[in-house]
């Protein structure tokens, strides 16, 4: 297998590049925009950053990709492996009459 040796110099370039251009971006973005609409106070790159970095925080995690058979349901999905026939009839069941999408009120009929 070849090595592949431009990754290390590609990531030392690229991360403080991706980083800077978020920053320039949300700041252009949030001047542009936030001040003449409300009357906030414009931002700095450093300010943009940081609300960058808070916005990941909050809604997008800190990390923790999930790959395949990974992520919130995989113990869900084991569960349902492990269910009889009887188990899964009884869960549609439930299912069923639980969690009835029609109007307001109304139950499934069946």
């Amino acid at each position: 297998m070849r090595k592949k040796w431009w990754i290390v110099p590609a990531a030392i370039i690229g991360i403080p590049l991706f980083i800077f251009v978020g920053g320039e971006v949300v700041m252009h973005l949030w001047n542009w925009i936030l001040p003449p609409l409300f009357g906030w106070r414009t931002l700095g790159f450093w300010q943009a950053l940081g609300l960058l970095a808070l916005c990941r925080i909050l809604f997008g995690g800190l990390g923790g990709h999930h790959g395949p058979g990974g992520g919130p349901g995989r113990h869900f999905r084991g569960r349902c492996r492990n269910m009889t026939p009887e188990e899964r009839e009884k869960f549609r069941h439930a299912m069923k009459e639980g969690y009835d999408f029609g109007p307001a009120g109304e139950k499934a009929t069946s």
